[in-house]
Order: C-alpha cells, then structure tokens, then sequence
C-alpha cells in the first residue's frame, strides 16, 4: 500500500533568499551612489580653492606673527624665522639690514611677542600664487626694565607661493577706518 506523502513547502516561495537578494541591490546603489558623490567632492574645483585659501590664510597669519615676534636673548633664531617666512623684495630687506636690525635689538633688549587675533584672506589668484591677508594682533613688548605695553594692529600682507609654500612678499599696516587710502 502505498501513502501519499503531502509535500509542505509545495506551492510557497523562500522568503530569506528573496530578502538576501533586494538586500543587497539596495547596498550596491548606495555604494554606487557614494562613490559617484564622493568622487565629484575630491575633484571639485571648488574645495581645491577653499584648500589654498584656507592655507594662505594660515601661511599669512603665521608669518605676520613671526614678523613680530623677537627676543633679543634669541635674536639669530628669531630673524632666521624671519627670513623662512618671507620671499622677494621683503626677503631681501630683511637679510640686508639684518647686521643693522640686530644691533639695535641688542642694545634695547626687548622682547617682542605677537598673538594673531584675527584674519581673512582679501584676495586668492590660486593660478599666479599669489595671495592678500588682513590680520589683526596684538603686540606685547617687554623692555629692559620690565615695562610692558600691548599694542593691538591690522597688517596688510602679500603673499607668495613658492615652491609650494606661502610666503610674505611684502607687509605694511592697514589704514584704519575713516582715513584715506591716498
């Protein structure tokens, strides 16, 4: 005699296969989808830009610290920090007058200390290298006999990509509201 043998999974379809599969086209398009836009963000000219001036900005505001910042007990390391940070004409002013400068330093013995309070790139021409900051800071002097004073200011400053770093071509304080630019 023979018994019918009732099959129990006759007629239904596997949930778990189907469920692996559109699983898994989901993640491929968004893989997809994240590439394409992550590709687009790393060659936008765009954020190549804001990269350069986000590093002019940081290069300016660096050296127009180091220019004003000197201590008459580390002179030779402090005017060699001078000279990295700057390029052209203002790079020669500075190695020529160096002797001269260094002298009257000596004599004075002060030190020289800045902190940049703020500062904004004006103007970026990524493909010249060249570049304008305005920085604001705070000088505070220390003399020989101990007397101290802060002195706030606004520099203007050019400058330079050379060999692939940004340096001050030329510097020079920034007119103050209200006066005439000439």
């Amino acid at each position: 005699m023979k018994r019918a043998v009732r099959l129990l999974d006759a007629g239904r379809s596997r949930p778990l296969p189907a469920l692996a599969l559109a699983l898994t086209l989901v993640a491929g398009g968004f893989a997809a989808w994240a590439g394409q836009d992550w590709y687009g963000a790393a060659h936008d000219e765009q954020a190549a830009y804001a990269a350069q001036r986000d590093a002019a900005l940081s290069a300016g505001e660096q050296a127009v610290q180091n220019l004003n910042t000197l201590d008459h007990r580390e002179l030779n390391r402090g005017l060699d920090l001078w000279e990295s940070s700057t390029t052209g004409e203002l790079h020669e002013q500075l190695a020529s007058g160096r002797d001269e400068f260094a002298a009257q330093v000596k004599e004075a013995k002060t030190v020289s200390t800045a902190r940049v309070l703020s500062g904004a790139v004006t103007e970026l021409d990524d493909r010249a290298g060249r570049a304008r900051v305005l920085v604001a800071l705070r000088v505070t002097v220390r003399a020989a006999d101990g007397a101290k004073s802060d002195k706030d200011s606004r520099m203007l400053g050019e400058l330079t990509r050379t060999d692939g770093r940004w340096k001050l071509s030329a510097l020079g304080q920034a007119p103050v509201g209200g006066t005439s630019t000439g």
